[in-house]
């Protein structure tokens, strides 16, 4: 006897093949394909083609492994590849691009079954994954050659950024950064019912809704618009949040799973630790989807609440059927969220007082002889000019954040403190003041952000590493490796085993000494 096995129903037919639709989404990504290399150069190409290539080999590789039919030739390990390179900085290295499509296909999509069983965007799990792991390297971000904080960041310090930029994708940020050309492809997408509208426009409009809501600037539209062309949400709304297989069924759960992804993004991007976090709230959601379809039920044709009720022997309603242990967390969530909430806004001008507190200290640290400090005008603008961009061309990621004058009692300029940044810490940012004395001589610096290596890259507080500033009246320190000390006039011997740590700290003190000598005291 011949038996037909079949899978669990509903059971749909349909002219499109996976592959025509993973192909369709292709197409739909070359406009910001080409507007992405066209602005930021060749090693945006390469980086494209290197995360599609392991992509595509990754999964032929497993499918060999595994003796499974040749899966990647559908394309959808393309499109997870494409997806992720748009989604990484144009200067991110090659092998973190490499890692982090295998990673995506391997681990996220491979390991849980393949294609349509995987149970959160393998591109967004791939970037994430190279955001906790390459956190700095996925931070840089430049433009023609000239790097910056992406405009995002400048919104959140109060920035003014230039909105045209960021809808045509020539601001710093991520390869596949234009909105026009990603608006062009998600368009021609629903249009032509490849992704479902309600998904991708509750997106931006729970989004739009939150920003306005809680963004500080009510319903502005230049200040709405900065947001909505910045931080990745376009790509989110269109391309991301839009998988088949990572979203709900029904129209009313996928409202409600694009309004929770809007939400959480906003949320993210107003009270996050990151500007560009808006691929954590989609992955969430994605980890909620399922629950959305169990509770956000469509009504069957003539449906009777009461008849289904007895048939089924649940005498139960709705809100009765749910697990307590969903209903607890769900009611924890919600309580710690209020909570942390209440205690941000009480705290929130403590906090600030407390880091206002804090700098005037380090200034004092660095300039002892001030009897208290003042902002100039002229250093000021000067600053503001910058934009937030980073410093000079000779001081890696430098970024110059305030400089003011140290006056004594007498109401004369004693010395000045610059308070400066460093992107190319080996953990993250470190920032210091730099004291420099009327006459130019290296007062000393002091810390104000440093989380190193413990036992490494932390020693660089300590006084046998940052007392070798003091007193020095040199225009550029020279970075010298640990144990090759020559005595000079400008050299600065390394911590041992922290020589990243050690430069990203002489590269700031330098940006800080070229700030004084070109600004500040050709201003004077």
């Amino acid at each position: 006897m011949n038996a037909l096995n079949i899978s669990s129903s509903p059971h749909a037919r349909d002219r499109w093949s996976t592959a025509f639709i993973m192909r369709a989404v292709i197409l739909a990504l070359l406009p910001a394909t080409i507007v992405g290399v066209a602005v930021n150069g060749l090693h945006a190409l390469l980086v494209i083609l290197v995360s599609v290539a392991a992509a595509v080999g990754a999964e032929f590789l497993f499918d060999k492994a595994c003796h499974k039919p040749d899966t990647w030739k559908d394309c959808s390990a393309a499109v997870t590849g494409l997806l992720l390179a748009l989604s990484l900085s144009p200067t991110v290295p090659l092998y973190m691009t490499a890692i982090g499509s295998v990673f995506a296909i391997l681990v996220v999509k491979c390991c849980f079954g393949g294609l349509g069983k995987n149970f959160i965007n393998p591109a967004l799990a791939g970037r994430c994954f190279l955001l906790i792991s390459f956190g700095r390297a996925m931070s840089s971000f430049q433009v023609d050659g000239v790097s910056g904080a992406t405009p995002v960041a400048l919104l959140l310090t109060g920035k003014a950024v230039d909105v045209t930029k960021m809808f045509l994708g020539t601001a710093s940020g991520v390869i596949g950064g234009s909105v026009l050309a990603l608006m062009v492809g998600g368009l021609a997408l629903w249009a032509l019912d490849f992704i479902h509208g309600q998904i991708c426009f509750s997106v931006l409009g729970g989004f739009t809704l939150f920003m306005g809501l809680f963004g500080g600037q009510g319903f502005d539209p230049k200040f709405l618009l900065a947001h909505l062309c910045g931080g990745g949400v376009v790509m989110g709304a269109f391309f991301m949040a839009t998988d088949y297989v990572t979203s709900p069924v029904s129209k009313l759960s996928q409202m409600t799973y694009g309004l929770l992804i809007g939400v959480l993004g906003g949320l993210f991007r107003l009270y996050g630790s990151t500007a560009d976090s808006f691929s954590y709230s989609i992955i969430i959601a994605n980890l909620l989807a399922p629950l959305l379809d169990i509770y956000i039920i469509p009504k069957p044709f003539a449906y009777r609440r009461k008849a289904l009720r007895a048939m089924s022997g649940d005498k139960r309603s709705l809100l009765q059927r749910i697990p307590r242990p969903v209903i607890v967390l769900t009611a924890i969530t919600l309580i710690a969220g209020l909570a942390l909430s209440g205690v941000y806004a009480v705290t929130k001008d403590t906090i600030e007082e407390q880091q206002r507190l804090a700098n005037t200290a380090s200034y004092k640290a660095v300039c002892p002889q001030a009897d208290h400090f003042e902002s100039v005008t002229a250093i000021d603008n000067a600053i503001e000019d910058m934009d937030g961009g980073v410093y000079g061309a000779n001081f890696g990621r430098a970024y110059i954040r305030e400089a003011v004058a140290g006056v004594d009692e007498a109401g004369q300029i004693v010395g000045y403190a610059v308070r400066v940044t460093s992107g190319d810490g080996f953990d993250g940012n470190i920032t210091l003041v730099v004291g420099v004395s009327a006459e130019g001589v290296v007062n000393g610096i002091a810390f104000t952000e440093l989380n190193e290596t413990p036992g490494m890259g932390m020693r660089c507080a300590e006084p046998a590493f940052k007392d070798q500033f003091n007193g020095r009246d040199v225009k550029v320190f020279r970075l010298n490796k640990a144990g090759a000390s020559d005595n000079s006039a400008d050299g600065i011997d390394a911590v041992s085993g922290a020589s990243i740590s050690s430069s990203a700290v002489v590269n700031a003190v330098n940006a800080g000494l070229d700030f004084f000598h070109s600004v500040i005291k050709e201003g004077t």
